[in-house]
């Protein structure tokens, strides 16, 4: 067996968490004693995670800060030891506030890592952490997430676009296809959705009035203590008979001020991302799928969006599937 047959891939997730302080961009900084160095929180996913999940429960051990991912940064991989790789998955990220709430209820409890594993965590100007950085390497996420706040494209909210659950098949249920209900897999999967979403703040839900939607979003809904708005324009009939009111519904999310998500059904998904690709700078609206099913069943489209004075604009996209 080759050398790259062989290799073994760790995989880890953390973010650069910012904040603006009289006018200058600051990123916290965590020092291991047990290295001496001073790096960015992250740690390897636990079993059952997915890489967002992690990314946000070792910041909240590390730091001690809830946080909220925003757009995904540059990750980093090398070599550690027995022929494995080291795989980091990088976000910027803000501490949450008030307006995050929902999403936190939706997180279990994070204990704080021991004075053994981190004894400091501070925050520093971005130049200062550069050069307070151990590993060279750290510094491209860095310089990523510098970019993006001078070109106005760091903070964002969260659109997320998921499709439904795994359902029971058309041929085997009789009842009318509002009612088609998930199966055991598909309510799995709407369980997974849960840390997905909170990792990105969610504070809003809404879904096609169709059973196998709403389903896949109750969960989320319940963690979080949130309602779950039914809209009968996400439905597959209505999308037939009026593709513009369903293209309006999804306008009006990119111009809300908080993080939300919308379910619905691969038929409505080409109107869906046409809109999003209508508001998005040329490179993301390239990489948003094109061909159907568009998004696998329980898999979300999770698309950052800032505010311009020519209205919203994403900045970013990435698909996520939930942990079954």
């Amino acid at each position: 067996m080759s050398p790259a047959a062989q290799r073994v891939v760790v995989e880890a997730a953390g973010a650069l968490v910012w904040r603006v302080r009289t006018g200058r961009l600051q990123v916290a900084l965590v020092h291991r004693p047990r290295y001496q160095d001073w790096s960015w929180p992250k740690g390897k996913l636990d079993p059952g995670e997915t890489i967002v999940q992690c990314a946000w429960r070792e910041v909240a051990e590390e730091t001690g800060h809830d946080v909220v991912l925003g757009i995904p940064l540059p990750g980093l991989e090398y070599a550690i030891s027995d022929n494995r790789t080291k795989r980091v998955h990088y976000w910027a990220a803000q501490v949450a506030g008030r307006v995050d709430a929902a999403a936190l209820r939706a997180r279990p409890p994070v204990p704080r890592a021991s004075r053994d594993e981190i004894d400091q965590v501070r925050w520093f100007d971005v130049d200062a952490a550069a050069a307070r950085l151990t590993r060279h390497d750290d510094r491209a996420p860095l310089v990523a997430l510098v970019e993006a706040y001078g070109k106005g494209r760091l903070d964002t909210r969260a659109v997320a676009i998921t499709r439904h659950g795994a359902a029971v098949k058309r041929t085997t249920w009789k009842r009318g296809e509002t009612t088609r209900p998930l199966t055991p897999l598909g309510k799995r999967q709407s369980q997974g959705i849960v840390p997905v979403l909170s990792a990105f703040g969610v504070s809003r839900v809404v879904t096609s009035a169709w059973a196998r939607c709403s389903r896949t979003v109750e969960p989320y809904g319940a963690a979080a203590q949130v309602p779950v708005e039914i809209s009968t324009l996400l439905t597959e009939d209505e999308h037939s008979a009026s593709p513009g009111r369903v293209a309006r519904q999804v306008v009006e999310l990119l111009t809300w001020p908080g993080d939300s998500v919308l379910c619905t059904h691969r038929p409505v998904l080409p109107t869906v991302v046409d809109v999003l690709a209508q508001h998005a700078r040329r490179s993301v609206a390239d990489a948003l799928p094109t061909s159907d099913p568009f998004l696998r069943p329980s898999e979300s489209l999770v698309t950052h969006v800032a505010q311009t004075a020519k209205g919203p604009r994403v900045i970013a996209a990435e698909r996520h599937l939930p942990y079954v």
